[in-house]
């Protein structure tokens, strides 16, 4: 390699490794900021507070998120990406015996009970009274419907009519909003959610077989049928 191509290498190489350290830093604002919201909520959230947390100056959050509005835009982004591609990494590293429907209504419970989505929780919440906030969310209901009957179909193809799919996962995903909201507050201390969660789980097995059993209406379809003798 000659004396030019090194310098050329090592200035590639440079800038490669700004780019990680841009990644990196804008990864730890962006944890930081679904952390603080779930601790501290809407009112809490300050850009300094997220500094703090991310171990990063105001200087290069500034430099990253100039307003505190960006910041909370782009965590908005990260955290649905984050919360999609974890649940898919969970579901696939359960075991075999419990990845079916069941089994991802208990992960999707956790998952609504944990800091990112706890943090979208929030987001959407103080969107109903402030107006700036309410431009940025007012269509996460939406958007986080939209990818859990992505990942449903995903995980339970041709299950169920695609109408029935809609009604059933935004009904769902209202009720298991307001569980986790009550559950932030008493932590299920009486055991009410999961009472519900159970009822839930069980009308979920009614509707949608475990993967590789088939449906009985499907198997009785798929039996012989009586081939006709013909009259002479």
């Amino acid at each position: 390699m000659s004396l030019n191509d090194r310098r050329r290498h090592r200035r590639h190489a440079g800038r490669r490794t700004q780019e990680q350290r841009r990644t990196e830093t804008q990864q730890r604002l962006m944890d930081a900021t679904a952390e603080a919201l779930a601790d501290l909520g809407w009112s809490g959230l300050s850009t300094t507070e997220v500094s703090r947390r991310a171990g990063v100056s105001r200087g290069a959050q500034q430099h990253h998120y100039p307003t505190k509005m960006a910041l909370v835009a782009a965590a908005l982004e990260h955290l649905l990406d984050r919360l999609r591609a974890e649940y898919e990494q969970a579901f696939a590293e359960l075991p075999r015996d419990r990845r079916d429907v069941a089994g991802a209504l208990d992960l999707f419970w956790e998952t609504l009970r944990q800091p990112p989505a706890m943090a979208l929780l929030e987001l959407a919440l103080a969107g109903r009274t402030d107006e700036d906030l309410r431009g940025v969310s007012l269509d996460l209901n939406e958007r986080v419907v939209q990818i859990v009957k992505e990942v449903f179909h995903d995980l339970f193809p041709e299950t169920l009519p695609e109408d029935l799919v809609d009604t059933l996962i935004r009904g769902l995903f209202a009720m298991l909003v307001g569980l986790s909201l009550q559950n932030s507050l008493d932590g299920d201390a009486d055991g009410h959610q999961a009472k519900v969660l159970a009822q839930v789980k069980e009308f979920a097995r009614l509707l949608v077989p475990d993967p590789g059993t088939v449906p009985a209406t499907a198997a009785a379809s798929a039996e012989p049928q009586p081939v006709p003798v013909p009259e002479h």
